[in-house]
């Protein structure tokens, strides 16, 4: 029977954490899916340990990434869209535990409300996996193209792992295979700039587990990859917006800001380059950009005396 909705697991080297990740998807209340681990040149033992999933549950299959696809996240996730096959489309990472509603719940919102994707929410832990808790779904937010503002600056957060897709939205749509940090947040909004609807819901469907050899974690701890990388998606996402004539002096605004974050000279200029600006405009944004750093210390002054 061909499967409803498609896993797909990028793995590398995560022997020690995929076998009860694996398990927590086994456990899903909804069956009709398929789940592809896509493996990154790992050199561990993780096909090894996961030999028992594969041979006993056919819904599991083990890919190597071929040569044809960057090494990295993308790339992993890239080769697993071009082997889907099913009708609706879920990242999962290999460290983390799936609530056994999951699939259940999003595929039901997602056909009754005739959308293109639906966004859930998750919880983090380090050891102890927090027990599962079947609330009310509530509906938070519509995003769209008019919620375009609320997505860039992630007011409204979508996480890489927390969204069920409608096939359709990758239909002529890939990660950046260039970018190691802030790929789904590149991808996710070009995903929306096509006009693509969908919710957010309160329930609490995903728990990813926080260690130091993550992804996050290594772009908290300044490893340089990851921070180069989130400088080019934020310029990726700048060239996407301003390409769909939405890019509003709101948002502008926060793409200054956000370069000015990372103390880069550079890309403080290649925000400038990106956008063509009248003089007057550019002088503003020139004058707006120099005077930045006594307006947020200003800001935060005048919080500590209202906190007093």
């Amino acid at each position: 029977m061909k499967p409803e909705i498609s896993i797909i697991m990028a793995t590398y080297n995560r022997a020690h954490f995929i076998v009860e990740t694996l398990q927590s998807i086994q456990k899903q209340t909804f069956e009709n899916f398929e789940c592809l681990i896509i493996d990154d040149g790992g050199t561990d033992n993780t096909q090894e340990v996961i030999q028992p999933i594969l041979d006993n549950d056919k819904r599991f299959l083990f890919q190597k990434r071929t040569e044809k696809y960057k090494k990295g996240l993308p790339g992993c996730r890239n080769y697993g869209l071009d082997i889907a096959k099913g009708n609706y489309i879920i990242f999962f990472d290999d460290d983390d535990i799936i609530h056994s509603q999951n699939l259940n719940t999003l595929i039901q919102i997602i056909k009754t409300k005739n959308i293109d994707f639906c966004s859930y929410q998750k919880q983090s832990f380090k050891n102890k996996i927090p027990k599962e808790k079947n609330e009310k779904v509530v509906v938070e937010n519509t995003i769209s193209i008019k919620t375009i503002y609320e997505i860039v600056t992630k007011k409204i957060l979508i996480a890489s792992c927390t969204v069920l897709w409608s096939k359709e939205c990758f239909e002529t749509i890939r990660f950046n295979e260039n970018l190691m940090y802030a790929e789904e947040w590149e991808c996710y909004t070009r995903i929306i700039l096509e006009n693509k609807k969908g919710i957010q819901i309160n329930s609490i469907l995903y728990f990813n587990r926080k260690h130091p050899n993550s992804n996050t974690s290594e772009f908290y701890a300044n490893n340089p990859v990851r921070r180069n990388s989130n400088k080019d998606a934020v310029l990726e996402n700048l060239k996407n917006i301003q390409s769909k004539k939405v890019l509003s002096q709101k948002l502008f605004k926060y793409f200054v800001q956000i370069a000015y974050n990372f103390r880069d000279f550079n890309l403080i200029d290649d925000v400038f380059k990106e956008v063509k600006l009248s003089l007057p405009i550019k002088i503003y944004w020139k004058f707006y950009y120099k005077t930045l750093p006594f307006r947020i210390a200003n800001t935060r002054l005048l919080k500590r005396l209202k906190i007093k």
